[in-house]
């Protein structure tokens, strides 16, 4: 399953993404732009964290949730 994560701050929000490395290497943090996490999403076997910077709370977002959930926090392009 591919994980992405939303973080929202107050100056906006933006895409980030994992990418976990072998042994003992540092695992590698990456801007992802919407458009391709919204293609991933609508594709099927999709993980999003929406994280709010301000105080700290995840909301977890997969294909099965709540379309009204996905459209507050992700947006019509997600749909």
């Amino acid at each position: 399953m591919n994980t992405y994560i939303k973080v929202i701050g107050l100056t906006g929000s933006h895409f980030v993404k994992e990418f976990v490395k072998i042994r003992h290497h540092d695992n590698k943090v990456r801007e992802i732009s919407e458009d391709t996490v919204a293609k991933k999403f609508k594709s099927g076997n999709t993980k999003i964290i929406v994280h709010f910077e301000e105080d700290g709370r995840e909301i977890e977002i997969d294909d099965f949730s709540d379309p009204e959930i996905i459209r507050k926090f992700l947006g019509k392009a997600f749909l």
